[in-house]
């Protein structure tokens, strides 16, 4: 990365930690929302036209134990990321657990091609920069919806800054990290392919998003047992529980 996209994201990074704040997924901060929904619209519109097909002539082209190959390879690669945050979460047997299974699904499973990790046990963990400051007790801050990259708050959008230092791909040429992290994309999107229907039945498409997005990540900064929100019967303290030390 040149040194003044460094610089940049430094910058954003600083301005978005600055906006972040505590706030309840069922009343979550969106001053953006006017801005967020023609986000959100233009996002569809880039799906409809764009990333659906790409991911159904992926699955079309590709057969099945292939595409599993790769989705195997691509959890892989971000697995450095998640090793780091585990320590940084204070999670020190899981991030040997981690590092056993990174190690053992890149030597012996082909690159993490194959996952003899998850037969022998070692199953597959979820961490990343934007929950490490969740646990460490920055809030969300504004919800966002990004254009191309979809939700997002101002907590997860520094942790992609954090992330990107972990990230093997940072460290090679473009003519191997852009064709990649195209293909990694297309396999995401191709693992949706089957949950379209859940969001074709909503009224409002940007409110199931919204909420979908944030209580998911709130459950991965709880480690799947959030804490029941406070009900609001007047009381004027509203400051968001701090996640438990890990």
């Amino acid at each position: 990365m040149p040194k003044l996209s460094k610089r940049l994201a430094l910058v954003l990074s600083c301005l978005a930690l600055g906006a972040c704040a505590h706030s309840p997924v069922s009343d979550p901060s969106d001053p953006l929302e006017p801005v967020n929904r023609v986000m959100f619209s233009f996002n569809e519109k880039l799906d409809h036209y764009v990333a659906k097909p790409a991911a159904q002539g992926y699955n079309a082209a590709l057969p099945e134990e292939f595409r599993t190959g790769l989705h195997n390879f691509f959890t892989n690669l971000t697995y450095p990321t998640v090793i780091v945050n585990d320590a940084l979460q204070g999670k020190l047997k899981q991030s040997g657990l981690d590092t056993t299974r990174f190690l053992m699904n890149t030597v012996i499973g082909l690159g993490g091609f194959l996952d003899p990790a998850t037969m022998v046990g070692l199953e597959r963990n979820d961490e990343d920069f934007g929950q490490t400051l969740g646990v460490w007790g920055v809030g969300q801050g504004w919800y966002l919806m990004l254009p191309l990259l979809g939700p997002s708050t101002n907590r997860d959008l520094v942790g992609r800054v954090g992330s990107a230092v972990t990230n093997p791909l940072t460290y090679t040429t473009s003519e191997i990290s852009i064709p990649t992290e195209g293909v990694s994309i297309v396999d995401t999107r191709a693992q949706l392919l089957g949950s379209e229907g859940i969001l074709d039945q909503q009224l409002d498409r940007y409110i199931f998003v919204r909420s979908a997005y944030l209580q998911h990540r709130q459950s991965l900064v709880y480690d799947g047992n959030p804490p029941r929100e406070k009900l609001d019967f007047g009381d004027d303290d509203d400051t968001a529980p701090t996640p438990p030390s890990k």
